[in-house]
Parts: structure tokens; sequence; C-alpha cells
């Protein structure tokens, strides 16, 4: 499979020009990983990511995102997607600018993380288990824990959901920036301490994803890439005897996949 058959067309871009306020709010409106952009003839200069958009607390309506930009590889439509994915992975870039050649760089489409990971081939998911590729040391959240701190968590840590605990340290539910962007809390939690308009703080377990979906450190990779793409998200936990031992996301699951392909 090549890029050109999963990229998106027509993709969303900003220009070196554009104003930090709109593409940050592209980012929040759109749930975008990150954006490409370009310079005033079309071409590809680098992409901004949301990560440093939406760590940014200015609101000066005159700062443009050029001075946001980094370097990204770019690909071609006739790339493998495992060779794309093999750009990606290194640098935990989310998106990857599609160009009209290795000397023309106008942006056609890009392709995504997401886009890799649904292209791939369930028969062909190595015959190992969760335990071997899962993350172990899990960051957590509890449900009466403020919004805008886990949302500070995972801006400077740059994770996209965390699983949140109970008293008993049992997991009930995922928190993800989706969760905090969808219902307008991320503005909230950097304007206004997290508070709402009364005044209360605003607490994670009111906008959580419920029930957390989970699977066991003893089944198999195949069983974590059928429940990802049936459930459409991100991460699943990984739990033992009702307690949380692991975590593991698309990152982890492409990683293994493309390991076994050398």
């Amino acid at each position: 499979m090549i890029v050109e058959e999963i990229m998106s067309r027509d993709p969303l871009y900003v220009e070196e020009s554009t104003f930090l306020t709109k593409a940050r709010q592209l980012i929040r409106d759109n749930h975008v990983r990150g954006l490409p952009v370009l310079d005033t003839q079309g071409h590809v200069k680098g992409i901004v990511t949301n990560q440093d958009m939406l760590r940014v607390t200015s609101t000066k309506s005159n700062v443009t995102v050029a001075g946001f930009i980094v370097g990204a590889p770019l690909v071609t439509r006739d790339v493998n997607i495992f060779d794309a994915a093999r750009l990606m992975l290194p640098q935990k870039s989310m998106i990857l600018p599609v160009v009209e050649s290795a000397e023309n760089a106008k942006l056609i489409g890009v392709v995504s993380l997401l886009d890799i990971f649904r292209g791939m081939d369930l028969e062909k998911v190595p015959e190992r288990q969760i335990s071997e590729v899962m993350t172990k040391k899990v960051v957590t959240a509890t449900p009466d824990e403020p919004v805008s701190k886990v949302w500070e968590n995972m801006i400077d840590s740059d994770f996209t959901g965390l699983p949140v605990l109970d008293e008993k340290g049992e997991p009930m539910g995922m928190i993800t920036r989706f969760d905090i962007l969808k219902r307008g809390f991320a503005r909230i939690s950097r304007e206004d301490d997290g508070k709402t308009k009364e005044g209360t703080k605003l607490h994670i377990g009111k906008i959580m994803s419920t029930p957390i979906y989970s699977i066991r450190p003893e089944d198999t990779l195949r069983t974590a890439f059928e429940a990802m793409k049936k459930n459409d998200i991100g991460r699943i936990a990984v739990v033992d005897n009702g307690k949380l031992v692991g975590i593991v996301d698309r990152y982890d699951l492409i990683k293994s996949y493309l390991g076994d392909r050398r």
C-alpha cells in the first residue's frame, strides 16, 4: 500500500504569515495533531504541532506561526506507507506533508499516524503478547483532579490520553485531549485557572470517557489492533485482576508491527 491510497487530500494548512490565534483555533476546532506551513508559493516549509500551539498562551493578534515552524520529513504519493511510518516514529511525528515530488514541495496532501494505523493488515500483525510492548510506567489521573492540572500535564509531557483511576487504584475511565477540547475546556483551563463561570473548578470525572476499554497483558497484539479499530480509540488500558498494569497506544502497535517487517 502506498501513501496516495490513504492520504488526506485538500488538507488544512496555514501560511507563515497566519496569526497564531487562527492556527490554534484550527487545531482546536478540527482536533488535528499538526498543520503544514506553506510559503507564498504553496511550498511546504515545515509544520506546526498541536503541542506547541496549545502550549502558547499569548492572545496577541500580531504573532504569526513563522516562529513556531518545525522541520518534518516530506513524502511523495508513491512512498510505501511503512516507509512513511518509519519516518514518523523516531520523531513521534503525527503527520507528514505529502508533496508533488522531491523537486517540487507543493502540498498535495497529508498522511497521519492514524491513516497508517487504519491501513495495517490485521492478518500480518506479529504473534506477540501485549505485555511485550506495553508501557508499564503509566501516568494516570484521578476523577477529582482539576481539568487545568491534567491539561497542563498532557501538554508539557505530550500525552494525548491518561487512564483515570478510582480511590482503589482501579481504572474507571480515560481522559483525552479530545475530551477536553470538544467541550471547550482547554480555553477555560488556560485563561481562568480551570474554573467555570460560577467559580467552581472543573474536574476530570465530569468529562472523562467511560467505560474504559481494556485488554489483558497476555492478550495478543491483534486483539489490541481489533479493539482500537472497532472502538476508534487511540490507546487502550492493560488490566490484570482489576488493576492497571500498562497502556498501549497506536504508536506502540505500529512500532511493533514494523519491527517484525524488517
